[in-house]
């Protein structure tokens, strides 16, 4: 991943002139999601691409090293090998982007994937995951034990109160010492929109996120009635242009939560192609949170291997 997003001072005067127009972000929205998806040889390509930007997701209760061990396996063997082979991608080192567990995981994942000689990160939940709803010392307790059990990405959730009460100065400092606790790890800091209240509060916390230190901007748990929609993703994404336009610095962005189908997976790679560039569209600065997305993607490029869909037995679980 790149080098660190070393935050700026909290501007507050930029924070109170902000204002969403509501109207105009719901129309953009639409125009993505009438647009026609890419099709055939094309489509298969962008899926291969898709794949690189998964953070590869195991967030249950009943999670165990066994299905630790095989999501980690997934990640380095995302889509069948005969499959890469018809498509003269096999030599070309696909993998997830990387694995996000929870933190008493992170032990697990570490030795799954150095046991199939994989190197890519692996990210651990913290700070109270998903509702944030425990002391500060706890929370930053919590960054400092999933760093030293090996994760070098810790995916933060903030306190929605501070953003509903417009505590902007409380939610800088602890995001800042969310940072700190980081160390050399990399900081995603999850939003959490679907509870934010509006799109003024998701653009005004994703500013205050990025002057803090956030190396990524997330939109949600995955744990949310509501989480990663296209309204709350563009209001993210021109928050991550014009904090860029200011500052010369790059935050990456992670849409998570409801991503599902490959369809989906591109329509999220067109608008992150539209609204930030080419330059965006690298693992270092996008990424998908998604636990099912990557069977679906699978499926949709055997469909176009072999003409036809893959029985549930064809294809190995992820």
């Amino acid at each position: 991943m790149s080098t660190h997003n070393q935050g700026t001072e909290l501007d507050l005067s930029w924070i109170s002139k902000i204002q969403v127009n509501h109207p105009a972000v719901l129309r953009r929205a639409g125009q993505i999601q009438a647009r026609r998806p890419v099709k055939k040889e094309w489509q298969a390509a962008w899926l291969l691409k898709a794949v690189t930007f998964i953070d590869l997701t195991t967030l249950s209760g009943d999670d165990t090293s066994c299905n630790v061990q095989r999501l980690c396996y997934k990640a380095k063997y995302p889509i069948r090998e005969d499959l890469l082979k018809a498509l003269n991608m096999h030599d070309k080192g696909i993998t997830t982007a990387a694995v996000c567990v929870y933190p008493a995981r992170v032990c697990d994942a570490v030795k799954a994937l150095k046991a199939v000689g994989c190197d890519i990160p692996v990210a651990s939940v913290a700070t109270g995951f998903p509702a944030g709803q425990t002391h500060l010392k706890t929370r930053l307790e919590e960054i400092r034990l999933a760093v030293e059990d090996g994760a070098t990405e810790i995916d933060v959730v903030i306190s929605r109160t501070l953003v509903l009460t417009g505590q902007w100065e409380a939610l800088y400092g602890e995001i800042r010492q969310f940072r700190k606790a980081c160390g050399e790890a990399h900081l995603k800091t999850i939003l959490a929109t679907g509870e934010l209240g509006s799109l003024t509060n998701v653009y005004k916390a994703s500013m205050i996120a990025m002057m803090a230190g956030s190396d990524f901007i997330k939109t949600s748990t995955g744990k949310e009635t509501v989480n990663a929609t296209f309204p709350v993703a563009i209001v993210m994404l021109r928050a991550i242009r014009d904090f860029f336009w200011k500052t010369g610095n790059k935050v990456g962005f992670k849409p998570a939560g409801g991503i599902r189908s490959a369809k989906d997976s591109l329509a999220w790679l067109s608008l992150v192609k539209e609204e930030l560039g080419d330059e965006w569209l690298k693992p270092e600065l996008f990424r998908i949170g998604a636990s099912t997305l990557l069977s679906d993607i699978e499926r949709q490029i055997y469909h176009h291997v072999t003409g036809r869909y893959a029985a549930y037995h064809d294809l190995p679980m992820s």
